[in-house]
C-alpha cells in the first residue's frame, strides 16, 4: 500500500491550509479548549460557537469541500482522499466543522435512504443548514443497545414516538436526532429497531442541559413524548436499524480529528524548547525527551492507521475491522496525550483556562478530564477489542 500523496493531493492539502487560516477567526485557538479524542470539548456543541461554526461551514460548502466524498450524482467528486485531507487539515486547525451531519449522517443516507430523503437532507447538510445528534444512548443502554426502549408506534402515515436519550451531544445546537427507536418489542432484539430522523422542533420532544466534568455544556438529556414523525423520514428499511446504525458507527470511527493530536504534539516541542526548569530548557531533560518521542511514535503509528484505512475506503473497500483499530488507537491515544502534557507541563498543566498562568488556555488540564471520555463514546474500549478479538482474530465468543 502505497501511502505517498500525489503532487495534486499535496497541492491540494496546501489550498485548504491556507482557506482554513485565512478564515478563522486570528483569535480562535484563544477561545476554544478542545482536545483531540474527547467528546466534551467538541466546539461545534457549544453554544457560543454556532455563528463562528455556521459561517465556517457556508465558506467550505461554497468550496465544495463539504461533499468531496459524496458520489458526483449528488455534487460530490467521490474522492475519499480529498476529504480525509480538509479533515486532518481542519482538525489540525481545531477548525469548528464537520459533526454528526456531515460525517455520519450524509454518508449513511447516501448507501441507504429514500432518493426522498436524500433529496430533502444533503443540500442542507452541505451548507450547514441541517445539524443532527447521535440518538442512540438511553439510561439503560449504552454500549448495548438492543436494550433501548424508546418506541415508535404505527400511527397512519406518522410514527409516535416515546421515550428518553442522554448524552446527547449537541442536541440544543442542532435541528435533527439521528434516533434508533424500537419499532417491533415482539421481534428479536436485533430485528425489532429502526432508524429515523427526529425534528428537534417536533411538538413533544424536550431538550434538558447536562453539564460536563470540563463545566462545559456539550451533552443533554432529550425526552419524547408522544412526538409525530413522518414514516417519510425513516432511513432504510423498517427493522433495520442496528444494521444502519452500525454502518453508520463505521462512519464515526473513520471521520475524526485526525490532525489534532500532531497539532498537541508540536506544541508541546515548541513548548519544550522555549521553556527553563532548573536553569535548562525542557528539551535538555532525558524525561521529557523520551516522553516526547514516545508521544511521536504512538501518533505516527495512530496516523498511519488513518491514512490506512482512507485508501481502502478510496478503493471502495468497507475498513470494519480497520475502523474498530482507528477508533481503539485515537481514544486511548487521548488518554495517553493528556498524561504526556501534565507530566510535561507539571503543576501549571492542571490550571484552569480562566487562569492567566495556565500553559495553552487551560488546555491541558481540561483536556486531562475531557479524556476520559473518548474511550466510551461510540463504542468503549471494552467493545472495539472484542470486535477486534472475534471479527478480526477469528477467536470464539465468550
Amino acid at each position: 500500500m502505497n501511502l505517498d500523496f500525489t503532487r495534486e493531493e499535496l497541492d491540494f492539502r496546501q489550498e485548504v491550509e491556507e482557506f482554513t487560516r485565512r478564515e478563522l477567526p486570528p483569535n480562535w485557538d484563544n477561545q476554544i479548549v478542545f482536545w483531540p479524542g474527547g467528546y466534551g470539548t467538541i466546539p461545534i456543541f457549544e453554544t457560543e460557537f454556532q455563528e463562528v461554526a455556521k459561517e465556517f461551514s457556508l465558506k467550505l460548502s461554497g468550496k465544495g469541500w463539504a461533499r468531496l466524498a459524496w458520489p458526483e450524482k449528488y455534487g460530490g467528486e467521490a474522492s475519499v482522499m480529498k476529504a480525509a485531507i480538509v479533515g486532518n487539515v481542519l482538525s489540525y486547525n481545531r477548525a469548528p466543522a464537520g459533526g454528526v451531519a456531515s460525517s455520519i449522517v450524509a454518508p449513511s443516507l447516501i448507501l441507504v435512504a429514500s432518493e426522498e430523503l436524500k433529496k430533502e437532507f444533503l443540500p442542507k447538510i452541505a451548507d450547514g443548514r441541517a445539524g443532527f445528534w447521535l440518538a442512540y444512548s438511553e439510561p439503560n443502554a449504552g454500549s448495548d443497545l438492543a436494550a433501548l426502549k424508546t418506541t415508535a408506534v404505527e400511527d397512519g402515515d406518522d410514527y409516535i414516538i416515546n421515550g428518553q436519550k442522554i448524552w446527547s451531544s449537541g442536541a440544543h445546537v442542532t435541528e435533527y436526532a439521528w434516533a434508533l427507536v424500537r419499532t417491533d418489542p415482539d421481534a428479536p432484539a436485533h430485528k425489532s429497531a429502526t432508524l429515523i430522523i427526529i425534528p428537534n422542533n417536533a411538538s413533544g420532544v424536550t431538550i434538558k442541559p447536562i453539564v460536563n466534568i470540563c463545566d462545559i455544556h456539550s451533552f443533554n438529556e432529550v425526552f419524547f413524548d408522544d412526538v409525530r414523525v413522518p414514516k417519510k423520514y425513516v432511513v432504510g428499511e423498517v427493522n433495520q436499524g442496528f444494521y444502519n446504525v452500525m454502518l453508520a458507527l463505521q462512519f464515526e470511527r473513520l471521520t475524526i480529528g485526525s490532525g489534532s493530536f500532531r497539532r498537541v504534539l508540536d506544541e508541546l516541542i515548541q513548548y519544550a524548547r522555549e521553556n527553563v526548569r532548573n536553569g535548562r530548557p525542557l528539551s535538555e531533560n532525558n524525561q521529557v525527551r523520551r516522553a516526547l518521542v514516545d508521544m511521536a511514535i504512538e501518533i505516527e503509528i495512530f496516523e498511519n492507521f488513518y491514512w490506512q484505512s482512507v485508501c481502502m475506503l478510496e478503493k471502495g473497500k468497507v475498513p470494519e475491522i480497520e475502523a474498530s483499530a482507528l477508533k481503539l488507537v485515537f481514544t486511548e491515544l487521548s488518554v495517553k496525550l493528556a498524561n504526556t502534557a501534565v507530566d510535561i507541563l507539571g503543576p501549571y498543566g492542571l490550571l484552569d483556562k480562566d487562569s492567566t498562568r495556565a500553559p495553552f488556555g487551560g488546555r491541558v488540564g481540561i483536556g486531562y478530564l475531557d479524556s476520559i471520555s473518548g474511550p466510551i463514546g461510540a463504542g468503549t474500549s471494552e467493545i472495539q477489542k472484542s470486535i477486534l478479538a472475534t471479527r478480526g482474530l477469528g477467536l470464539p465468543r465468550q
